[in-house]
């Protein structure tokens, strides 16, 4: 980049340069031209102020021979003297341009340019009392010959001006860049003397470096919450195994052993399951498969699917609702109600209760999962949704949870643009409500 400013201010200063050499050229010798032809006019009055023939035929510009060609012809522009040629030998006049300004207007002016010889001839006539006219003209370099005989001197002086422009453009190039660079070097804390333009980028950058860092931190923290969470069913399965292997256990206690490592292995499958679903999620390059899909009819079936773990847990779980139509995925939102749910149950007390709705509200559609559980305090309500995150670790163990089941519902809830409201007192049970409605990817009530 520096090196493209670098030349493009040294080819810009130098066409600047020579267009500025030309312009001027130019317009001096504009100026040239009108200062000859305003002296000849002035000589041309000077001969007219004779006060006759033989004046005209004495007057110092008449006999000053080669700087001022004088003629003088008659009204018919039959030619009547000539300084610098025999009059009678020349041709009529009367068709010159100057010659017939000054019969009909009473002066005239012209410029004859000849590219034979690089010559500018200039003319200028007055018309006598008598009819007759005086014809004054002077010879002078075209601008190209002038321009050649200048040439060398307009190379030097470019050359001049290339080199100082090179020194210049090397100058201002590093003084652009130089707090880009400093910006660069330091993108934590910008430099307040950046330019104002580059206020909003510098900001821009220096969040998407906040989030990338912030990001490879979650990612961190989260590469070791697995690694923590995989190793306490790992360890487990990998001590029973041992003990039945060693001939360690006979009875009930192989049972009850083989049925620890059952259970860790399930606890395993069910995290790793999680986490591949949370990477999914997390995947902005998967497209979803979004549809228009009756949220009534999947939380129904959820509901039914785990009324055995409810049970289990000594638990009453309920729905009832009415039919809503959202625009998601249906796989997703098998998973939001199923993770709420089961969420409820898990932390619920025995013989609590759960209760599932899917309502309309303004046009939106709701879902609303409630439970008479243990709650969760407004200390704890920030950050339930994080990866791991538990109010009651021991609690959470025992009953088989992963700790990631409400961060793949605030994801789910995030890729659905929808609205999540949570609502619990410690011990007073939990409301976590579901409200549909934001941007929708589906075209129609097909989909």
């Amino acid at each position: 980049m520096k090196k493209r400013i670098y030349i493009q201010m040294t080819a810009i200063a130098a066409m600047a340069s020579l267009a500025t050499m030309l312009l001027v050229a130019f317009v001096c010798y504009e100026l040239f031209c009108g200062q000859i032809l305003e002296d000849l006019r002035t000589d041309a009055y000077l001969l007219k102020e004779a006060e006759n023939r033989e004046d005209i035929l004495q007057s110092d510009l008449v006999a000053s021979g080669g700087l001022l060609r004088v003629t003088w012809v008659d009204g018919q522009g039959e030619v009547i003297f000539e300084n610098s040629a025999d009059a009678a030998e020349m041709n009529n006049h009367s068709g010159r341009p100057e010659i017939l300004q000054a019969l009909e207007e009473g002066e005239g002016e012209a410029v004859r340019r000849s590219h034979t010889v690089q010559k500018s001839s200039f003319y200028y006539a007055v018309r006598l009392e008598d009819g007759s006219v005086i014809r004054v003209a002077r010879e002078a370099d075209s601008i190209w010959s002038i321009f050649a005989g200048i040439l060398p001197a307009v190379f030097l002086i470019l050359a001049i001006l290339l080199v100082l422009c090179m020194v210049i453009a090397r100058f201002l190039t590093k003084n652009l860049l130089a707090p880009i660079e400093r910006i660069a070097q330091n993108v934590e804390h910008p430099l307040e003397e950046a330019y104002e333009e580059l206020v909003p980028f510098v900001e821009t950058i220096r969040k998407q470096h906040e989030d990338i860092l912030k990001n490879a931190g979650m990612r961190q923290e989260f590469t070791a919450n697995v690694s923590h969470e995989l190793k306490t069913p790992l360890a487990a399965i990998s001590g029973y195994s041992e003990l039945i292997e060693n001939g360690m256990a006979a009875g009930e206690d192989i049972v009850r052993f083989a049925g620890e490592i059952h259970r860790n292995s399930n606890r395993l499958l069910t995290l790793i399951d999680d986490v591949i679903r949370l990477s999914e999620l997390d995947a902005s390059e998967r497209e979803e498969e979004f549809a228009m899909i009756d949220l009534r009819e999947i939380a129904d079936t959820c509901v039914n699917m785990l009324q055995v773990h409810a049970e289990k847990h000594g638990v009453e779980l309920a729905f009832e609702g009415e039919r809503c139509i959202v625009c998601s995925e249906r796989r997703m939102m098998e998973e939001l109600v199923y993770n709420l749910c089961d969420n409820a149950i898990r932390y619920n007390r025995e013989g609590g209760r759960v209760r599932v709705e899917t309502k309309t509200e303004k046009g939106c559609p709701v879902l609303c999962v409630e439970d008479t559980g243990i709650g969760i305090g407004k200390e704890h309500q920030e950050r339930i949704f994080e990866r791991f995150y538990r109010v009651d670790k021991s609690r959470s163990k025992s009953t088989g949870g992963t700790g990631l089941g409400l961060a793949i519902v605030k994801h789910i809830v995030a890729k659905n643009h929808a609205g999540l409201k949570l609502e619990s007192e410690w011990g007073e049970g939990t409301r976590i409500t579901v409200v549909f409605g934001g941007q929708s990817p589906c075209k129609g009530p097909d989909g």
